[in-house]
């Protein structure tokens, strides 16, 4: 009798079991169908998100436009939390073993910016500065903007994840960074004036491609915003156009595939697959420094009247850096390189940009080796 309870005690076991495992297959796969949609609405979401930031920043809008602009941008913060929670409260292994450091501080600004939307500013906060960052406007675009960026990036990491052609893969890229800032560069916000679009699309070509050749006058025609998005161009076009984006992909998301490693490993001339995102880190890192030693250079040499106030003359002297060291030949200065007022006695600017383009035109293997040599020599 005890036996044939046994059995049947036995029975019930092995079929709750089958059933809690089935069970757990089919909600796995919800989960996972789940994810795909949120995730596709997410990236939908990001493309939008930048589509509108770009379109609030450069152009002038009356107060009606400005709440719909806003309202659309509130829609997609919106979509970006749920995004986020599901992957924190549903996939949280899978969460924890593909994402990176630096996505989890972009997951985590996402998340306090939900402070303001459920808890009104405090009159009398603890921290002041802290609530001031928290419940500015400034702070909820900057995070969106790198959370869109996140997303975007690593979506086109997943299209190279089914063995796209590189040389499709390289044309289709440029192609688009060209494409987006002709249309970036026309915005009124931009320009001191109107550009024609071919105009555009002819300084967006060459900014990315980096030739130097221009149609307009660059000092007249463009101003600090638009110097910024074409020293943006430019130095998409000087780290090379696959590197900067896959740089982002692979430093935040970590999901990446055997195919995806070994592309970036031949474009930074990595000799493992174990250090590309160190590598990426370290060229991204060490042109960053290079321009930023250069631009601090300029802008101690740089003659006065050249720029109106403080601000003019670092954005002179940080465009000038990047331009000589991305080899790029743009200039901001009016008259080009050959403004009298850079005859000075000394023509210092003339030296350091002469270095910056010798070091940006070596490449940045012989820089590294270089680097080696010279702190193997002062050891």
């Amino acid at each position: 009798m005890s036996a044939a309870i046994a059995t049947k005690f036995h029975r019930r076991f092995k079929l709750l079991r089958f059933r809690y495992n089935r069970f757990t297959r089919r909600f796995s796969a919800a989960l996972h169908v789940g994810k795909a949609i949120i995730g596709t609405l997410a990236l939908l979401a990001a493309t939008v998100c930048l589509v509108c930031l770009v379109i609030y920043f450069g152009y002038d809008h009356p107060l009606a436009e400005k709440v719909n602009l806003l309202r659309l941008i509130r829609a997609c913060q919106i979509v970006f939390i749920v995004n986020v929670l599901y992957d924190l409260v549903l996939l949280m292994r899978e969460t924890i073993a593909n994402s990176r450091v630096l996505k989890w501080i972009v997951d985590t600004a996402i998340l306090l910016s939900v402070v303001p939307l459920v808890y009104p500013e405090p009159a009398r906060p603890w921290v002041g500065w802290l609530a001031d960052m928290l419940y500015s406007r400034t702070f909820l675009f900057v995070v969106l903007a790198a959370y869109s960026t996140v997303e975007v990036c690593y979506g086109l990491m997943k299209i190279t994840a089914r063995r796209t052609n590189p040389s499709l893969l390289m044309s289709g890229s440029f192609l688009f960074f060209i494409l987006i800032g002709s249309f970036v560069l026309m915005l009124p916000k931009c320009t001191v004036g109107s550009i024609s679009y071919l105009d555009s699309l002819f300084v967006t070509t060459s900014a990315v491609c980096i030739t130097g050749l221009t149609t307009v006058d660059v000092a007249a025609t463009f101003t600090p915003t638009g110097l910024t998005v074409l020293a943006f161009l430019m130095q998409i076009g000087g780290l090379g156009v696959l590197t900067f984006t896959c740089f982002f992909a692979l430093f935040f998301s970590g999901a990446n595939s055997v195919y995806n490693q070994l592309l970036v490993r031949d474009l930074i001339y990595s000799k493992t697959m174990n250090a590309l995102v160190p590598t990426l880190v370290y060229v991204l890192g060490f042109t960053l420094v290079i321009e930023a030693a250069g631009a601090a250079a300029i802008y101690f040499v740089l003659p006065p009247g050249l720029a109106a106030d403080t601000s003019g003359k670092i954005l002179l002297a940080g465009f000038h850096s990047l331009s000589s060291f991305c080899n790029a030949g743009f200039t901001c200065i009016d008259g080009g390189m050959s403004n009298p007022a850079l005859m000075t006695p000394g023509q210092s600017v003339y030296l350091i940009t002469s270095a910056l383009i010798f070091a940006g035109a070596i490449g940045f293997p012989i820089l590294v080796n270089f680097r080696d040599i010279l702190f193997g020599h002062f050891r």
